[in-house]
């Protein structure tokens, strides 16, 4: 019965005989099947790349974003439920703007951070509610330390620093290879066609919808503000992508055939 959910998965405020809450493992299975998002913490900035499913042939492009602004010093990257992203944007966007008008100065990246990881851990407390089936990357710009910094929030209401995250169905392979990067030299520019490289090779063409690739970044090229990276770099890193990948694929043909 505890290992099914069977009884225990009506409310988020019952445990499982096994120290589970399986409420809020079900919003964090709905963020595993979503597309894949990552982010990395460069030498020069932060950037998170997404690959926003297209839904329908007929979807307007700029439509449905899984990037949003929260304030010019900070922005998001989400996935999951796209509608219960939206409401973590909302409640973000409203600290960022409590925080100024009440001290004069940007929220640092670490308050913002822990408030919304209390914002998502309240809604899984409380049977009347149920938890966000999102998960949000926050990437931000810390004036005092002239610093910047990228956090992870998951349903549960953790909320993480990182070097490099993923998100998404291909978020294991994904990890595997930000592992094999040198972050503390990495650029930002590189990161966008390295970020593009892992989405294609994660994503199953034969199983999976069509897709575009979504960046953002906040780096000392945009002066420390979160904005979407331009359309010509993102067409860049995506030919790029596509040829190291048939470039790959020629390698490995060739040493079967040595073979």
């Amino acid at each position: 019965m505890a290992s099914t959910g069977a009884g225990y998965d009506l409310s988020p405020t019952t445990f499982s005989p096994d120290g589970r809450i399986f409420q809020v493992e079900y919003a964090t299975k709905a963020v595993e099947n979503s597309g894949t998002v990552i982010g990395i913490r460069c030498a020069d900035g932060v950037v998170v790349g997404v690959e926003k499913v297209m839904l329908s042939k007929m979807l307007l492009p700029s439509s449905n974003r899984r990037v949003a602004t929260v304030a010019p010093h900070c922005g998001v990257a989400q996935a999951g439920l796209a509608a219960d992203g939206r409401q973590v944007v909302a409640r973000a966007r409203e600290e960022a703007d409590s925080y100024e008008d009440t001290f004069g100065i940007p929220i640092p990246p670490k308050v913002l951070a822990q408030r919304l990881g209390e914002y998502v851990h309240y809604f899984t407390i409380h049977g009347a509610l149920r938890p966000f089936g999102a998960a949000t990357m926050v990437a931000a710009y810390d004036d005092r330390e002239k610093t910047h910094q990228l956090y992870v929030l998951e349903p549960n209401g953790v909320c993480l620093r990182y070097f490099g995250a993923a998100l998404g169905k291909g978020r294991q392979s994904a990890k595997s290879e930000i592992e094999k990067l040198d972050l503390t030299k990495l650029t930002c520019k590189e990161a966008i066609k390295q970020i593009a490289k892992m989405i294609y090779t994660t994503h199953d063409e034969s199983k999976d919808k069509p897709f575009l690739l979504e960046f953002a970044w906040l780096c000392e090229e945009t002066n420390w503000t979160y904005q979407l990276v331009s359309q010509d770099l993102v067409d860049e890193a995506d030919a790029w992508a596509k040829k190291e990948l048939e470039d790959d694929d020629d390698d490995d043909d060739d040493e079967e055939m040595a073979s």
